[in-house]
Parts: C-alpha cells; structure tokens; sequence
C-alpha cells in the first residue's frame, strides 16, 4: 500500500518509514504527547511538516485542527477482527460467520469495519426488541410508592411530608446492557471514516436505545453479568466495550489525562497477547490443564522487583506450574534473535522453577526453534533450561491458527509427561 500524506488526511502503516506531512506546531505537540504514534517530531529539512510514524496502534484519530490520521494495520482487517472477536468470546467466536470472524462486512479499514460490525451485533440483539430489567430507583416525590426511605426523609425534610423520600424497583429499559450500547453506538457516530450507509444504520439504533440514559465522561462503564436474560446482548456488549475502551478519553476514569482527539485505535501488541493467551488457555483445557493469565510473580527475594508472565500452564488443580508462555508482537530481527525477550524467558523459567519456556511470536521464518541455555541444569537427564520460540502467520485462515495453538498445547502438555 502506498502511504500518502494530505493536509485533511494522514495515512500511515503499521510500523511503517516515517511520513514528512504539513502539521501545525500545537496538533503536532499533542500528536507527539499521546503515546498514539511510535514517533512524531518537527521535520528538520521542512518547515511547518512533522514525520509522523505509525507502531502498533492502529485505527483513526481526528486531532484538534481536525485533521485525521488514518494508521492501516499490516494484518488483514478480516483477520484482526478474528483475533479481536476470539480473545473477546471464545465460545461465540465461530457462529458469526463460516470463517469465524466477526462480520466486517467488505471494508478494509479498521473505523470502517468496527462500526458495520457493532452495527451487525446491534441489529441481533435488539431483533427481539430492547431488553429490560429491574433497577432501583431512589427519588423524592409527593406520594408514597414502593419503600420510605426514612433516614433520607429525616435528614433533607426533618420528618415533614410531602415530598417524601421513597425507593422502589422499576422495571425500566435504563439498564446497564443498554446504556454500554447506547454510548457506544454514540461513540461510532462520532469517528472519523464512517460509511454513510453504516452511519444511518446506527443512526436507527441510536433511537431504538434512547431509553436509556447516557453515559457520564469521566465514570467508568456501567457493570453487567452474563445471564440468561441478556445472552442475545452479550456479543454486541463485549464490542461495544471493546469500542468504548479503544483509546477514548470519554468514559476513563477522572483524573486521566484526556486528549484533545478523538478517534478509536487497536493496539496491536495487547490485541495479539490477548488471542494468544486466550486460545492456549482454550486448547490447554483439552489435556486438562489450566492457565493462569497475568500470573503475578517476583524475581528477588525480597520481592521487589514483579514479574508477570502472560501466561502460566498448570496442572488441572491449578497448584503445581508446568511451563510458561509469552506472546510478542514482534518480528524477529534479521539473525533470528530477539535477545531480550530469551533473557526475560529465562527470567520467568527460573522463579518458577521450570526446564522450559515459550515465546510465542506474530511472525518469523521457522515455526518453532529452541536454544539451551548454557550453565544451568533444570531439565530432565541433566539438560540445560530449554526457550522455545513459535512463530503465527496471522495471515492465515482462523482454523490453521488454531490448528498452530492446539499444536503449540500438545507440546506444552507433553512436557508434563516428560516429568516437567
């Protein structure tokens, strides 16, 4: 793909060359402030340009000049939206089309798909009409109805009446389901790249949803549990929060710094860790072994300085640890090695006490390597500590990456009968 620049529209690639596009100094300074790019600084052979250059983030931002930058990720959007759906919902992940995906309908753009896909989930949920619930009400009013909040009415009317201060269950469509989706479907109308003919779709959704109230900036996203009752939401609610969680400033809590943008972007890095970690604590069920995402650790002592693996394989009790994983968004370099994530490997088998660990990257020339780690002697028969390195090809059909993962569970597993 070509990367192109324009004063109304920067297009970038994922960890692609830096771009020289005409930027004034204040969007530049906040661009360059947001932690979106891997890099933005003044152009020194340009006056009144910035290189701009993409990392992992991907998706559109409109900055405050209103200029919006568009990063395109070098996964296919087809793909991505796979790995989004699966680490979202692994059980629903296949229902939604032949090839497991969510429905992105024919875009190619990440802002484009994103919203033909909530609008998709939108349209599902609510095709039996908008789901209510109970939800208790607090209010002054001048006749009684439901329960006499008596300390509220002692304090604010000291005793006297009317108005009284009652409380009662009201059997309402301003629920928690429907005010995430409400807001993220506000959210979507606001984006930058929008088809016009999603944005109608959404536009109706939007007026189906107006019931409930909406979202307060600054709080974080109302609550719901899994239930019988709101199965029918739930594919739409786990990308409606997806959406809301995107790099919003809108709904963080206070006292995060909010920028002066507006847009949704994927990272790429938390996406991919997630899939991996998602889908080996899946294949890993099948040898009756558990996982432990996030499994927090210390390599001293002391316990001062904190490991945490992104995922720890164990027995099916979930007591004794049998091998440890972690993904990486990387490609290798040039000679195979990536030789700070082999010593963090190392790290993580030797406070666990383990003869093996497992890097688990999005791409690279051989699907598996392993090196021995000189001077230590964890393994059976003597050996030294064993890292494994596999390699995804994300490019692939969502069955061939399962495929890789029930392969890379076998090995994990084998290792326990090896005597790991």
């Amino acid at each position: 793909m070509t990367v192109t620049a324009s004063v109304s529209e920067v297009s970038l690639r994922e960890y692609g060359p830096a771009v020289s596009v005409p930027l004034g100094a204040e969007a530049g300074r906040a661009l360059a402030a947001s932690g979106i790019l891997q890099s933005a600084t003044p152009d020194p052979r340009r006056d009144g340009h910035w290189l701009l250059r993409a990392g992992s983030r991907v998706g559109a931002v409109r900055m405050p000049d209103g200029q919006v930058v568009r990063i395109m990720p070098k996964t296919p959007v087809s793909r991505l939206f796979f790995l989004l759906g699966f680490s979202l919902d692994p059980a629903r992940a296949w229902r939604d089309s032949a090839e497991g995906t969510v429905d992105t309908g024919a875009y190619d753009d990440v802002v484009p798909a994103l919203a033909h896909a909530v609008e998709r989930q939108l349209e599902r949920a609510l095709r039996q009409g908008v789901l209510q619930g109970y939800r208790e009400v607090a209010e002054s009013a001048l006749v009684v109805r439901g329960r006499l909040r008596e300390a509220d009415q002692i304090r604010r009317h000291f005793g006297r009446t009317p108005p009284v201060e009652i409380g009662y269950d009201a059997y309402t469509a301003d629920t928690a389901e429907n005010r995430v989706l409400r807001a993220a479907t506000e959210r979507l109308l606001r984006l930058p790249g929008v088809p016009g003919a999603v944005r109608r779709r959404l536009a109706h959704q939007r007026v189906r949803l107006a019931d409930a109230l909406p979202l307060i900036p600054g709080q974080e996203l109302p609550r719901w549990r899994p239930s019988r009752l709101n199965s029918r939401y739930q594919p739409a609610l786990r990308l409606a929060e997806a959406v809301l969680r995107g790099t919003s400033p809108e709904h963080r809590p206070t006292g995060v710094e909010r920028l002066a943008m507006d847009g949704f972007l994927l990272d790429m890095n938390k996406l991919f860790e997630d899939f991996v970690t998602v889908a080996l604590r899946e294949a890993l069920r099948e040898h009756g072994l558990t996982a432990r995402l996030q499994d927090p650790h210390h390599l001293d002592v002391a316990g001062l300085v904190g490991l945490r693996p992104d995922l720890v394989v164990r027995t099916g009790d979930g007591r004794t640890p049998l091998a440890v994983v972690d993904a990486k968004y990387k490609v290798e370099r040039a000679d195979g090695l990536l030789n700070a994530d082999l010593y963090q490997a190392l790290a993580y088998a030797t406070v666990l006490g383990l003869p093996e660990a497992h890097l688990v990257y999005a791409a690279g020339r051989r699907p598996e390597r392993f090196h021995e780690v000189r001077g230590t002697a964890a393994g059976p028969e003597g050996r030294g500590t064993r890292i494994y390195q596999h390699s995804l090809d994300l490019s692939r059909a969502p069955h061939h990456l399962l495929t890789a993962f029930r392969e890379i569970a076998g090995r994990l597993a084998s290792g326990r009968k090896a005597g790991i």
